[in-house]
């Protein structure tokens, strides 16, 4: 049985990660943020719901301590959480690209700091960012010019865990979804031709294929999990 962390486990994504996981027989420990109510219809004997701000360096830091501290290692993390922002460099003042900066960066690197540090210790982990198209090709960034520019920051990120961890078996990897498939998306854009989208299980399938023994020979991966869109 592995113990995994998803961030942001109340939402599309992390809900469907934190399914696939559990459902594959591992244990779950997802982050909520306080004023989120929700909690996933998911196992108690296998998931554990933290409340937990990772804007805070240091109740992230702690969060994880937490972890380690009671089961003893951490084999996978999945960090969901994030925000989008629409706006071209015109309409974009350096306060938006801030809060861009804490929603996409700061929130995962204030967990995946002390994660990485402990799979360094324990030679052996897998860490998953969620990164974005604008963030990986600036051509794809036009009209959202903060949220590409901190989603750019994940790919850098994880270049900088991978080649610190070379030869510890610790291995960082960036998922990039397209449209993901959501009630909210759908709300949004009625008229977009939905099955082009990518399903959040479909994400988690892919996500949880990482983490198995088949892929323990592959470094440094982008997942692109575009589907049609």
């Amino acid at each position: 049985m592995k113990i995994v962390i998803v961030t942001g486990s109340t939402g599309n994504m992390g809900q469907a990660i934190a399914k696939k996981f559990i459902t594959e027989g591992h244990f779950v420990i997802g982050t909520a943020t306080a004023n989120d109510a929700t909690t996933p219809d998911l196992p108690a004997n296998r998931f554990e719901k933290v409340i937990v701000d990772l804007l805070d360096e240091t109740a992230s830091q702690q969060f994880v301590d937490d972890v380690v501290s009671r089961y003893g290692r951490i084999d996978a993390a999945l960090l969901t959480v994030g925000g989008f922002a629409m706006g071209t460099i015109e309409t974009t003042p350096v306060t938006d690209i801030a809060k861009q900066y804490k929603l996409n960066f700061e929130a995962t690197y204030n967990v995946a700091r002390p994660v990485f540090v402990q799979m360094l210790k324990q030679r052996g982990g897998r860490i998953f960012m969620t990164g974005s198209r604008p963030g990986l090709d600036a051509k794809n960034g036009k009209g959202m010019v903060a949220y590409g520019l901190a989603k750019s920051l994940v790919f850098r990120l994880a270049d900088l865990m991978n080649d610190e961890a070379t030869g510890r078996n610790v291995v960082t990897s960036v998922v990039i979804p397209s449209t993901i498939d959501t009630p909210l998306n759908r709300k949004n854009m009625p008229d977009a031709s939905f099955e082009n989208w990518v399903k959040p299980e479909s994400i988690a399938d892919a996500l949880y294929w990482y983490c198995t023994d088949e892929a323990l020979v592959l470094r440094e991966p982008l997942i692109k999990v575009y589907n049609n869109a």
